[in-house]
Order: structure tokens, then sequence, then C-alpha cells
């Protein structure tokens, strides 16, 4: 007995295929149909069973041997291809192959693909009025193949328009494809229905087409009342302020309004309505309120929108212009352009100036992923120079919302350079001379290049090195001047970004003075005594000291040590007027003594204690002279002059 399996279910278009082989060794294929239709998305199973043979081998495969891009499941007699979802890659010939010891036998299938889930839809160009154009358009979506696809357009039972499609695709795609009817109502339109019809042929054979259609009310206006949204299709609204939209009606008497926004979400502001009137305000302006607003007006039965885009934004600032630090001429310095709480920021742009000429510009990218108020900036850095002193940094930022138009397009700020130079060029006049005779007058004027003008600070150096701080004045004068005005002294040039420094040494001469010519031990000796004929002084700066003595053609210069002349054994020729003369550039000044030189007894060898006494006294001080000197001359060096010390020599 032979047995028929071939089902087609709906949605799932279950295929059974049945191989039967005889008890008597005879395979027998069926069904005789050859092709099944399968909707996209939809599940098909395609099941190959034999009978007459107890362990058949079932395979499965396209007749182009392409992936089966299903699943096959075999048990016992029975295989199982299932696709799902169906999609374009399972448009195919399959071939089920059945093998029972030495018998093979084959039957093939063929799967079409097809799209046609949704109804059709119809729109209007516009609210139909008596005896105004208006553009029907009947359109279906998704379908495959298109080629097979005729539509028709109803006007009640008269049809308007029919349009098909032959042309085949160059590719395997679901299409959209509409018929566009241009008519103008009457009277007897007004509540007539429009019908949109889709065929889709996708059978060879007698069997009924797919058929999807779609039914409107043709809704057809004798008198066209007219909806007025202001204030424009667009607006830009500023967080913080407060935004009316205003929907009026004409030729309505009692129109009714309604207002939501295009996605359904909360409208968050007041709507108020009278007569021909209805206003909807939002206040404060926020994040929320950035929607398409509809205004739905009824006028009896007819009904009319418009609708509205806000926009809210933020821009209420200049920008602000900030340097990392105080311009100085040479030195690097960053200029910041800072345009706080702009939204939205991808729509921002930031153009930086010196003078006319751009230095950056930049914009921003969007990030979706927040609504949210930011602070950009721009960061450029630059040298000064001199040449900038002046100048003007221009900070320009501009916010355009889409092409609209309005008020607080762009913002900008200035700022004049002031470039700051570090002093420079220091240099000290002094009049009439930085070296002076004592109890004159000296001006010393300082001067100092830079930006802003250096202070002036005059300090003297001590002797450890520090500056003690002496006037802030340019010139510092001294009306008498006197020794202990000698030394050095410094000048800065100081502003906020360096200092310049300069130094003068002022020398105060004084002429000699206080001069003290000695002979020790006494200016009357005995022939034979050593006498140390010196000459000192009491006064700084040191001075040239001569030791002469008067001859008869005038005075010898004598070779002296430290203004110090020592006689040795002296004889009676040493007798006689000694001179000393100081001097320097501004003066000089003579001391003189006479020495007496007295004969010792002939032929008779004295030695007396007190001669005794003397030879040792005078032992010893010849090396106190040497030390006397050397202070002396110490004192002169260091400009300082101590009794305690030494008694300086002339």
């Amino acid at each position: 007995m032979l047995r028929k399996m071939f089902v087609i279910f709906g949605a799932s278009d279950i295929l059974w295929m049945v191989f039967a082989v005889s008890q008597a060794s005879q395979i027998d294929i069926f069904p005789s149909e050859s092709k099944i239709f399968a909707q996209i998305g939809d599940s098909v199973s395609l099941t190959c069973s034999t009978t007459g043979c107890e362990s058949p081998s079932l395979s499965w495969r396209t007749q182009i041997d392409s992936p089966l891009n299903g699943k096959v499941k075999t048990e016992g007699t029975t295989s199982t291809l299932i696709m799902d979802p169906v999609s374009f890659e399972d448009e195919h010939q399959y071939l089920c192959t059945a093998i029972c010891k030495d018998k093979k036998l084959e039957k093939a299938i063929r799967v079409e693909i097809y799209s046609f889930s949704k109804d059709p839809e119809i729109h209007l160009s516009s609210p139909a009025e008596v005896g105004k154009p208006v553009t029907v358009t009947c359109s279906v979506p998704d379908v495959y193949p298109f080629e097979r696809l005729e539509i028709e357009l109803l006007k009640g039972n008269h049809p308007m328009k029919v349009q098909d499609f032959l042309e085949p695709s160059e590719k395997k795609a679901q299409e959209t494809k509409s018929l566009d009817v241009t008519f103008s109502p009457t009277d007897e339109d007004i509540g007539t229905a429009l019908v949109c019809q889709a065929t889709l042929h996708i059978y060879d054979d007698d069997s009924p087409p797919k058929v999807r259609k779609t039914t409107k009310e043709l809704e057809v206006y004798k008198k066209n009342f007219t909806v007025e949204i202001s204030p424009g299709p667009q607006i830009a609204a500023q967080f913080g302020d407060s935004v009316v939209l205003t929907c009026d009606v004409r030729d309505c008497e009692s129109p009714s309004f309604s207002w939501r926004t295009l996605i359904d979400s909360p409208l968050n502001g007041n709507v108020r309505s009278e007569g021909s009137k209805s206003t909807l305000t939002l206040s404060p302006v926020s994040f929320e309120n950035e929607h398409f607003y509809l205004c739905t007006v009824m006028c009896g039965q007819k009904k009319l929108e418009k609708r509205i885009q806000v926009k809210p934004y933020s821009f209420p600032s200049n920008p602000e212009i900030e340097m990392s630090g105080p311009l100085v001429s040479g030195n690097p310095v960053t200029v910041s352009c800072r345009v706080p709480n702009v939204y939205p920021s991808d729509r921002l742009e930031i153009e930086l100036f010196k003078g006319e000429s751009i230095m950056m510009n930049k914009t921003f990218s969007k990030d979706v992923s927040k609504k949210a108020l930011e602070t950009k900036s721009l960061e450029k850095t630059f040298i000064p120079t001199t040449e900038d002193i002046g100048n003007v940094l221009v900070c320009l930022a501009r916010l355009p919302i889409d092409e609209m138009e309005f008020e607080l397009k762009q913002r900008q700020s200035t700022q004049t350079l002031y470039v700051n130079v570090a002093p420079r060029d220091t240099t000290i006049l002094v009049s009439p001379s930085s070296i002076l005779e004592e109890g004159s007058s000296v001006n010393m004027t300082c001067s100092s290049n830079g930006l802003p003008a250096p202070k002036i600070l005059w300090s003297r150096q001590l002797s450890n090195g520090d500056l003690q701080p002496i006037s802030e004045n340019a010139t510092l004068s001294f009306m008498s001047t006197k020794m202990e005005d000698s030394g050095i002294y410094v000048c800065e040039g100081i502003n906020q970004v360096g200092t310049s420094r300069k130094e003068v040494n002022l020398i105060i001469q004084v002429a000699p003075k206080d001069i003290q010519l000695t002979a020790f031990p006494s200016e009357s000796v005995k022939e034979g005594d050593t006498v140390i004929i010196s000459c000192t002084c009491g006064n700084v700066p040191p001075t040239l000291i001569i030791l002469k003595k008067k001859a008869e053609t005038g005075y010898t210069v004598l070779k002296s040590t430290g203004g110090a002349y020592t006689i040795h054994r002296a004889q009676l020729e040493d007798a006689g007027v000694y001179q000393c003369e100081s001097k320097n550039e501004v003066g000089s000044q003579l001391r003189s003594l006479t020495l007496d030189v007295k004969g010792r007894e002939s032929n008779k060898d004295y030695f007396s204690p007190e001669l005794l006494v003397l030879y040792c006294a005078s032992s010893l001080i010849i090396p106190a002279i040497g030390m006397i000197i050397y202070f002396a001359r110490r004192a002169n060096m260091t400009g300082s002059y101590s009794l305690v010390e030494a008694q300086k020599v002339c």
C-alpha cells in the first residue's frame, strides 16, 4: 500500500515529500508538485520519507551545491530540512536523495521566495477640498519580487488607476512601490472611500494570487479653514527664557484645539485656548522642550494640524580670554578662549584672531550620549614680541542652529596685548666724575629700559658683599662728599618680569694732612748710634711719601721703606735737615726736622750702661717699625684707619 504525505500549512508551509519503495523493490516518488512559495521571515520544513526500505540513507543538497542555510534532522526513514527564518539565500532547487541497498532515487522541489507582508498605505498631499487638486499616493512596502506586483486605486467602486511593474529587478531586495493619482474632489466625493488594492502574482498555475488592500474614507472640505502657527516652522529658544507658541485659526467659528509632541512625550508647558487662538507657553525652556510640537484644530468634522520645532540652545555669555602668565617679550605664552555653558556644543565654532590675522579656529564633535551644558575652549601658544604691543586679541564664537537666524548668533571678546619687557640696557651717568675731592658734590643718575618702566633702586655694597638699599630715586646725590662716602654703589632696574643691575665705584680723595716726621730714639744722637727717620700720616687714601735730606745743592732723595729711613752707625755728616713730602692728586704737605750728631771723646774706651740700653732698644725698634709700616700700608689699601692697630706711615 502506498501512502502519500504532502501538506502545506499557512505561515509554516510544511512540505511532505514521500518516497515509496514497494515490497517488490519498486520505488515510486511522490508528490508530483515541483515548486512551493515561502514568505520571507516565515519557517519552512521539507520532509522526505521512504517506504519499503528498512534502513535507507537520506541526504539533502541544492541543485547548484550551494549551502543549505538550514538544519537537517534524520530519523529512521524520514529526513527533514528546516529553514527558519526564510531569506533570499533559501531560494533554490532542493534535492532529497534516498539510497536503499543498491537502489538510488532523487526527488527535486523548488522553493520560491516572496515578500508581501504589509497592507498598502494611502497618503494625501494635503487635506481634500472641493475643486482643489490633491494627489493621492498608494504605496506597498517591502515587496519581492516587485515585477509580479499590480497596484490599483479605486474611488468607491470606480477604478482610478492600475499600474504594474514588469521590469525585473537587478538585485534581490525588498522594495516599496507606489502609484500617484491627482484629481480635484467634488461634492459627490464627500464620504467616498479610497481603496488601494495590491496583487502579487506569484503562482504560475491557476492558483489565486495574493491580495492586500487598504480603505480610507475621503474627507472632502467644502470651505478651506486655515491654521497658522507662530513664530514659524522652527524657533531657537534660549535656556531659561519663556517661549510662547501660538496657533491661530481663520474661517472657523468654533475651533477645537489640542497640543501634543510628535513623539507623544509630555508637553512641559501650559496651554491656553480662547476664541480662534491657542497658546502653548514653555517657561523656563530646558532640555525637555526639544521637540516637534503639533497644534491640532478641529472645525466641525474637519481637522488640520500644524507643527513647529523648538530647538533649545544655551549661549549666555561672551567668550573668556585667559593667559597662562604675563606677556613677556620672547617668552612663550598660552592664550585660552573659553565659551561657557554652551548647547548644542557640536554646533559651536571658535576663532582666535591677533589683529586681523587668524591664529586658530576650532569646531567640536557631537556627543550623542548626553544632553548637557558644556564649556568649550580653544588654546594657542605663541611667542609675543615688542611688535605685539597694542595689538588686540579677538575671540569670536558662533552658534548657528541649522539655518535659522536668531539674535545671539555670535559673541566675541577682545583683549589688548600689553607685552612686558624685562629691564635691560641699565646705565649710570656720574657727574662730574666718580673720582672726587672731599667736599665736592656728585650726582649719579641711573636709567633702565623695559615695559612696564622699571623701578630704580640704589644700594651700597657692604664689605661682606650684601647690598644695603639707600634710595629709590633715579638720581643719587651727595652735596658735600666725605672720605667715608667712597665705595661701590649698585643701581637695579626692576619690574615684574626681571631685574637688570649696574654698579659704579665712587672714590673720594683727600689732600695729605696730619703728617708727622720723627727721629728715633731722638733728634740728637751721638756718633755711632742707629737713628730711624720716620714719616707718618693719618688720612686715606694712601699718598706718595718722599724722604729727602737738605744738601748744599738742594735736597737729596733718600731710599726709604714705607716712609722710614734707617741710619746705621750715625756719622757727623748725617747731621742736618731732613724733610718729608706727602702728596696725592689733590694736594701735598711738607714736614722737616734737624738731626744733631755729636762726636765721641777720643782715646777713651767708653761704654756706659745707657749705651747698652739704647743698643738693646734699637734692636727691638727695627722689627717694631717694620710692623708699623706693614699695618700702615694695609690701612691705606683697605681705606680704614685705627690708632689701635698701627700708626700710618707717610
